[in-house]
């Protein structure tokens, strides 16, 4: 049986990432192509560009007559980009100035985002940030309260809570880093929904064949170990006829911890390879033979 919040949220295989969307030339006539496609859950922040992200969906969904049926905006509050508060009144403000740009009166959820500024016992204390977020979803304004960030540690913290309903995670549950299962886990037990963000690692994964010594993953550099890990398993999935990328995404999309798959997609290029890589079916034999290399050394750290 669903979830409340699975329910109201209805996430798709793949949720649509938007950082870095604002920066673009045509960002707008983007944002529309991903409003209108397959995907039904189109992720954004308060902060993503300075909230210039918001301010071209709110463009395209401006554009359109209004969200696509069946398409949902989902987004984050943040700190205050100048003086790092993030507190109760923050996050009201951080969620009047999402509305306003995306010019939507409410928010399916809204998450609490990076909260690398505060204490989790600043967060969680009367008048903190967390509060702000549970009046929203007190009031109406929001359907669901979420908590996103990289360090599995720190978002163990917030999930245990029994507070949220969502967790993102970032660059800890891919081909090569399967650090935050424990931690999906853990939100999979209490109907929380899951998002795994950043399945190819910022990038490596889903460009193995040219990486080179300038190569990063998780925006860190990759340490030569870690390369010749995934070169030998490009090389894998090539005898194959599958691509290093494609089984990365079937690693996230196929496991049963995780609700939706963040996937960034900054223009209509990367939207038609998304959908091409989604279509791709991953031989059994692949997952056994990329075992047998051996446990992949990464960078991240909590």
């Amino acid at each position: 049986m669903q979830s409340r919040v699975e329910a109201l949220l209805a996430p798709s295989v793949v949720t649509l990432g938007t950082s870095g969307l604002g920066d673009r030339p045509d960002a707008v006539a983007t944002a529309r192509s991903l409003l209108t496609s397959q995907h039904r859950l189109v992720d954004t922040s308060n902060a993503y560009d300075e909230g210039r992200s918001e301010q071209v969906l709110g463009q395209a969904i401006a554009d359109l007559g209004g969200l696509p049926e069946g398409v949902q905006v989902i987004s984050k509050a943040d700190r205050d980009l100048a003086t790092g508060v993030f507190d109760r009144d923050r996050v009201l403000r951080s969620f009047e100035e999402s509305t306003s740009r995306l010019g939507l009166d409410t928010l399916p959820l809204y998450q609490l985002h990076d909260p690398y500024t505060i204490t989790f016992e600043e967060a969680m204390a009367p008048g903190g940030a967390v509060q702000g977020l549970v009046e929203l979803r007190e009031q109406g304004a929001v359907g669901a309260i979420g908590v996103a960030a990289g360090p599995s540690s720190l978002i163990r913290q917030y999930v245990q809570t029994d507070v949220f309903d969502a967790v993102l995670s970032h660059n800890r549950y891919t081909l090569v880093d399967s650090s935050a299962a424990d931690l999906f886990e853990a939100a999979r037990r209490r109907d929380m929904v899951v998002f795994n963000a950043a399945p190819y690692g910022g990038g490596l994964l889903a460009a193995a064949e040219r990486a080179g010594a300038d190569a990063r993953y998780a925006y860190r550099p990759a340490p030569e170990e870690l390369l010749d890990w995934v070169h030998r398993a490009s090389r894998v999935c090539a005898r194959h006829g599958v691509s290093l990328a494609a089984v990365a995404l079937a690693f996230s999309t196929r496991s049963q911890v995780v609700s939706s798959t963040v996937v960034g997609a900054g223009t209509a290029a990367r939207l038609a390879e998304l959908d091409a890589l989604l279509a791709v079916e991953t031989p059994a034999e692949v997952w056994p033979e990329l075992e047998s290399l051996g446990t992949p050394p990464t960078t991240v750290t909590d």
